[in-house]
């Protein structure tokens, strides 16, 4: 790819959708036996509308980044489009992240050393960034249920994204901690130097975006290089969740 189609995959790399959609299709296209997914199931796998996937879809098939296929069905059924990730793909999605979570740093340490804040720590300075790009949803209580827990985990992970990560999410104490895994961290060489400072923006980020969300004071810890590119987060509600409605027998 030109340098002038690497600024294009760049720019279009930039919504957070057009990159889950090409990390599904990579994953699929390495994984599957047919490699392929339609606009239709990337749709039911990213929980979005079909025209939204098919519009996402379209740039990135103009930037190359993902290629489109005819795949024929048995016997007389019409064809159906599908689509594969191209050669070099993830790489490219790799650099990108890497380039926006390092501007995202800057601009938080800019913003820090601006305010005259030399002395806030790394944790504040996330949760700062957290309150400032994160819209507080008015009215919210902590969750009472883990299913609300884990909705707002959702955005929280969301927030993790635009951050260049690729969490992974489990429950477990009856669902009042998540367990996320953050993959491919985009900080990796800084943070093999300065685990306190990477890390600790992270913590930040993550009881800042929840702290927004309605959930104050969430348990979070982060344990760093659980392998050689992934770390995992433990985020806990303090809050207490009512007893789960008991079923009348029939």
């Amino acid at each position: 790819m030109s340098l002038a189609g690497e600024r294009d995959a760049a720019a279009v790399l930039t919504s957070p959708v057009r990159r889950r959609i090409v990390e599904v299709l990579t994953r699929v296209t390495d994984g599957h036996d047919h490699g392929q997914l339609s606009a239709a199931e990337l749709a039911a796998e990213l929980g979005l509308h079909v025209s939204t996937v098919r519009f996402h879809l379209d740039q990135l098939v103009a930037v190359r980044l993902v290629e489109p296929h005819v795949r024929r069905q048995p016997g007389a059924g019409r064809p159906r489009k599908v689509y594969t990730s191209a050669p070099g793909s993830f790489a490219q999605l790799s650099r990108s992240g890497e380039v926006e979570a390092l501007r995202l740093l800057s601009a938080l340490l800019a913003t820090t050393l601006a305010d005259r804040l030399v002395d806030r720590t790394p944790a504040e300075a996330g949760r700062r960034w957290a309150h400032d790009h994160l819209a507080r949803v008015p009215g919210a209580a902590p969750a009472t249920t883990p299913g609300q827990w884990l909705g707002r985990i959702a955005p929280m992970v969301e927030v993790l994204q635009e951050w260049g990560y690729t969490p992974e999410v489990a429950t477990s104490r009856g669902g009042r901690t998540a367990r996320v895994t953050l993959a491919h961290c985009p900080f990796l060489e800084l943070a093999r130097d300065n685990p306190a400072v990477v890390c600790g923006i992270h913590r930040g980020l993550i009881a800042g975006s929840l702290e927004q969300l309605g959930e104050p004071e969430p348990e979070v810890s982060l344990v760093p290089f659980v392998d050689a590119t992934t770390c995992v987060a433990h985020i806990t509600t303090t809050a207490t969740f009512r007893p789960a409605a008991r079923k009348e027998p029939a």
